[in-house]
């Protein structure tokens, strides 16, 4: 030790001197030569970067904090497995998108971990193609798919028995990687972001579970034109990312059918003996088995070898979870129809005494999450394998303003029928009820079915007023339709059904997508579900409607009741009617402002709005029945010619006939100083853009080539619409002011469709029918246009402006 301390003495006097020399000489001192690479930097040892100070939590991946710095472990054995990544948000941002708190802030994705030397590549793995393992042409789509590498690490340590490596994890969750951020391209965009300040980007924690990894971070962008504090230009947006280990025994995948409504994804699948380059597509579904599979082939009920469980958050309002509960349960009914008793659970969480390390963020749970912000939704995501379609896990997102919402819709689409209704604060257990109804609907989105707007069709409208048939049946064959409450039945009909419940579609959706099949081959079962819809073939309760924004199919729509939109709109009509002279007696309360009158009665125009658009899908429209080879109808048909004249005779009368009985003075006098006219001209606009779609046009113009005088045709369809809106240029009447606001914005809309940019349109005959109507007009107005008063100046005015759109000035 003596000799030792000697020479590191005998050291520093050198290095001393040679400094001293090099100041005498008057020569700049220079830096201290950098040490040559060597196998120090490489992987330390565990104990030095891992040290006794470490805040460790071990689970699927293992995760360490050490100081400020964070780092994985990362098992052998997972190097190269599929994992699923899951990005959500969780510190939201008004105003960032309409999801909230909870949303996905990218699609999922699969990833693996892979070594490299001493270095760990993070890549992104498609299931987009495939091919089996065994076949010669696995090699060609793995080099045809390259997996993008995402990022590179440097292997801190090296575990014990060098079965694991330790990755400093920092720079995933630090820097701007697209694959988990917070943005799309779109936000930036709109919000003018200029980058990401590391500076002020951190992990807020991380947490290992069994299945799963949990990292929760912040990412703090700079921006000059932001949705909420913009006085600050600073937005961040604290994320969620679930690192997910997916099965090794993967499930049993089940081919898709487009005549039955579930989520799916599709792979091309290489392997197949087929000519071309064919997908698969497959069905989103837990995993069910039966725990006696000779007791579910004889037909007994027999539980699930693991149910699908449902926890109801912590933070939920305990009035608020009896009916939450019953949501989730409503579906048991249609699990039994496929075989399963007990198939799915409402569960209260364990309290921090009999589970310690239960957590909402375990992927072993599923969970309705409370969110406390001013949305008014609900929305009901699930995570699934990519390779197999298998549901994982659910967290439905439940925010605490979606009871605004079910106040809105229940009274305007009820109050007429239903005293309950009659206020602005409900009961809570009228509440509750609604709260179970989207309860339901949003389970059964996350046991993998999509909205079904074709259902509600099923029930002729005369139907809908019986309390027999509704009380048995409710509103409508699925609550996976829009079939919101019934503005159908009428205050004479006495005690109604108001909503729909889990129908006849949805236990045999259930059952279809959930049926257990001994045989492990997913093309044994093609022959077996096909005989299942064949059976219902010609049965309208079992139909299957897509969800489209603007409905092509006027059978398959949103927010709509009953088999016939002009009858079902008629009568929801009468009942508006009937609330407009209430709303200020139903939404009184002493001490309080208008602002729930005024609320309300933009959910009466909003409601009309609505029904405005279910029967002007029928023009133009085409129905939409999904068909195999060996079904003989077509998939599509052309909506018949009467119908299509009955809309627009009904738009004539409700909506192009000034609407008058929605102009209370009353109310106007309380909630605003002005604006009715302008109110009143945006109703007719919208629809009136609704009809003169070029899409719809443009299926008019075929209807009539394939069918002739059986079609409804364009030239029809304006004369049509030119009586009506013009019919006082044929009876001398004065033209009033809201009429005048909606020939203008006729004549504005028709110059739109002669002047369109879509190569589509202008390669078309919709121009030169708008063209030749804009010609109509004005040949029909120009006996008028010469006057001294308001209807004549109105009249010249549009004259000059049809003249400007036909022959518009150059330059």
């Amino acid at each position: 030790m003596k000799y030792l301390l000697t020479l590191l003495f005998s050291f520093s006097l050198l290095t001393a001197t040679d400094a001293q020399l090099t100041w005498w000489k008057g020569k700049k001192k220079e830096a201290p030569k950098k040490e040559a690479k060597s196998k120090k930097d490489g992987p330390k040892p565990y104990g030095k970067v891992i040290t006794k100070d470490a805040m460790s939590n071990e689970g699927f991946i293992t995760t360490h904090k050490v100081g400020d710095k964070n780092y994985f472990e990362i098992d052998n054995d997972l190097l190269d497995r599929e994992i699923l990544v899951v990005s959500r948000i969780a510190g939201f941002v008004k105003g960032l998108n309409f999801g909230g708190a909870g949303t996905k802030s990218r699609p999922q994705q699969v990833i693996r971990w892979q070594r490299k030397d001493n270095k760990i590549l993070l890549r992104s793995v498609s299931y987009n193609s495939v091919a089996s393992f065994e076949d010669p042409i696995y090699e060609s789509v793995r080099n045809n798919n390259f997996e993008p590498i995402i990022h590179i690490f440097d292997i801190k340590a090296v575990g014990k028995d060098s079965s694991s490596v330790v990755i400093d994890v920092a720079p995933l969750f630090t820097q701007d990687i697209p694959m988990i951020g917070a943005m799309y391209d779109s936000q930036r965009k709109n919000f003018g972001i200029k980058g990401l300040d590391a500076k002020r980007s951190y992990i807020s924690w991380m947490k290992s579970f069994p299945e799963n990894t949990e990292v929760r971070h912040v990412l703090t962008y700079k921006g000059s034109k932001l949705p909420d504090n913009q006085l600050t230009g600073t937005i961040s947006v604290e994320l969620n990312q679930s690192f997910i280990l997916l099965p090794e025994d993967p499930w049993v995948p089940r081919h898709f059918d487009s005549r039955v409504g579930y989520f799916s994804l599709s792979q091309t699948d290489y392997s197949l003996d087929k000519q071309k380059a064919f997908s698969n597509r497959y069905i989103t579904r837990w995993r069910l088995e039966p725990s006696d599979k000779e007791a579910y082939e004889r037909g007994e009920l027999v539980e699930p070898i693991k149910p699908i469980v449902y926890y109801i958050d912590p933070a939920t309002p305990d009035k608020w979870r009896p009916y939450l509960k019953q949501g989730i349960e409503d579906w048991v009914v249609a699990f039994e129809q496929a075989g399963f008793k007990n198939a799915i659970i409402a569960k209260d969480p364990p309290s921090k005494e009999e589970d310690p390390d239960w957590s909402p963020e375990d992927v072993r749970y599923s969970v309705i999450r409370y969110i406390s912000t001013d949305i008014q939704n609900a929305q009901g995501p699930h995570v699934h394998d990519p390779r197999t379609g298998e549901i994982i896990e659910s967290d439905i997102m439940w925010y605490h303003n979606v009871m605004n919402l079910l106040r809105n819709w229940f009274f305007i689409q009820t109050a007429a029928i239903n005293p309950d209704a009659r206020k602005v604060q409900f009961d809570d257990a009228v509440m509750g009820r609604l709260i179970r109804f989207v309860a339901a609907h949003e389970v059964g989105h996350t046991l993998g079915l999509p909205h079904n707007m074709g259902a509600s069709v099923a029930y002729p409208v005369d139907s809908l007023r019986s309390p027999t048939f509704t009380k048995k049946m409710g509103t409508a064959p699925s609550i996976m339709d829009y079939a919101r409450f019934n503005y159908v039945a009428q205050p004479e009909d006495g005690d109604v059904g108001l909503m729909p419940d889990i129908g006849p579609y949805d236990k045999w959706s259930i059952e279809w997508g959930y049926r257990y099949f001994s045989a492990e081959d997913k093309d044994a079962e093609r022959a077996p579900l096909a005989a299942m819809i064949l059976e219902h073939k010609d049965d309208p309760l079992y139909r299957f409607g897509r969800q489209r924004r603007v409905p092509l199919d006027p059978s398959s729509q949103t927010e709509d009741l009953g088999d016939d939109s002009m009858e079902a709109s008629e009568l929801g009509i009468k009942n508006l009617k009937r609330i407009v002279p209430n709303l200020i007696e139903w939404t009184a309360e002493d001490a309080k402002n208008f602002d729930d009158l005024e609320e309300l009665y933009g959910q009466v125009l909003g409601q009309f709005r609505r029904y405005m658009g279910h029967v002007a899908a029928n023009i133009g429209g085409v129905y939409e029945f999904y068909q195999t080879y060996d079904e003989e109808e077509p998939v599509y048909s052309h909506a018949p010619l009467d119908k299509q004249r009955r809309a627009m005779a009904f738009l004539d009368k409700h909506l192009f006939q000034t609407p008058t009985w929605v102009i209370d003075e009353e109310i106007l006098r309380r909630i605003e100083p002005a604006g009715n006219n302008e109110r009143i001209r945006r109703l007719q606009d919208r629809t009136m853009s609704l009809l003169l779609r070029s899409d719809r046009l443009s299926r008019m113009v075929e209807n009539e080539a394939l069918n002739g005088a059986d079609a409804y045709s364009p030239i029809a369809f304006f004369g049509d619409m030119n009586d009506a809106i013009f019919s006082e240029v044929t009876t001398g009447g004065s033209i009033d002011t809201y009429r005048r606001s909606l020939q203008r914005s006729y004549v504005e809309q028709l110059g739109k469709l002669l002047s369109s940019d879509d190569s589509i349109v202008a390669n078309s005959d919709v121009p030169a029918i708008a063209r030749g109507n804009l010609k109509r007009i004005q040949q029909q107005i120009s006996s008028r246009a010469n006057g001294n008063d308001l209807s004549a100046y109105h009249l010249a005015d549009l004259t000059v402006r049809i003249e400007e759109i036909l022959m518009p000035k150059k330059g």
